[in-house]
């Protein structure tokens, strides 16, 4: 395989061709992620690139979809990228979209020019991963932006043209803190009105800082009912226009999809039902997984 291991793309990237372009994570502090630990981050020569691309075009010369890997291509000079990306729409005649995962530092750092101008190429979405709108976990977690901060930087995504899917993770703030998690999460989120949100919930990886303060008893993790009552209080704060949602990843114990706000209500009822009907309906712990 000429990929350098391991690999990660986004649920809705299933059917694209993906592209590794940079390696590893440029950040790669966040204390519960355990994606990219093995892999020191760098760009991808130019001679790197070439053979990636030369094997692509042979191998899948119709892709209609491109995903472009790792962690945050957006730290990429904006020429640079802008070339790659364009030269792909050549190389790749059927080519609809490119999409990528973005950091919100890296989406900060660039002007509005260069966002329009890496949009105007051909990256049609971008991928952020806002995990909480709580200060104090976005700071427990070395997110390394503020709730503000992360506001901007989606705002700033979006008025550039940009498609936003976010993410966000239930039980990242532990039962401490669930409640400002459900609350401010769901204020950040209605601040940036993306026209993605996925709804992961949190699985703790080995070798991360949080399985440490898990073991140190520093961190308790939320049982599935809490999980719900966390769920319920956020989606009971959304204010969101034609927003597709979706909570069925693997880590999650109930599958949930919808609109917002328009199913609202729809996902609360099922959210009651399950509180009501318990464990029960719920996927087993031991089939959640990545």
């Amino acid at each position: 395989m000429p990929y350098d291991m391991p690999l990660y793309r986004p649920p809705s990237e299933a059917d694209s061709l993906i592209l590794q372009v940079t390696l590893g994570c440029s950040h790669n502090k966040c204390t519960f992620c355990s994606m990219y630990k093995a892999k020191k981050f760098r760009i991808l020569t130019v001679q790197e690139l070439e053979k990636h691309l030369n094997w692509a075009k042979e191998y899948y010369p119709k892709a209609r979809r491109i995903f472009l890997a790792d962690g945050n291509v957006l730290v990429m000079k904006t020429e640079k990228l802008k070339n790659i990306v364009e030269g792909l729409y050549r190389d790749f005649p059927n080519l609809e979209r490119v999409t990528a995962y973005a950091g919100p530092r890296d989406i900060l750092e660039k002007s509005m020019e260069e966002l329009k101008k890496l949009h105007s190429s051909g990256i049609a979405m971008l991928y952020l991963g806002i995990e909480s709108g709580s200060a104090q976990i976005l700071k427990d977690i070395n997110k390394g932006v503020t709730p503000e901060e992360m506001i901007e930087a989606g705002q700033k995504a979006r008025k550039a043209g940009f498609k936003l899917s976010c993410t966000i993770i239930l039980g990242l703030g532990g039962t401490e803190l669930w409640r400002e998690h459900a609350y401010e999460t769901a204020r950040v989120i209605n601040a940036i009105q993306p026209e993605y949100l996925g709804a992961l919930t949190l699985m703790v990886e080995e070798n991360t800082p949080l399985i440490r303060k898990i073991k140190n008893k520093e961190f308790q993790l939320l049982r599935p009912l809490e999980i719900i009552d966390e769920l319920r209080e956020m989606i009971s704060n959304f204010q969101l226009e034609n927003c597709i949602f979706r909570s069925n990843h693997a880590s999650n114990y109930l599958a949930l999809k919808g609109t917002l706000n328009k199913d609202k209500d729809k996902l609360l009822f099922t959210l009651n039902e399950a509180k009501k009907l318990g464990e029960k309906v719920f996927r087993p712990e031991g089939w959640r997984g990545f």
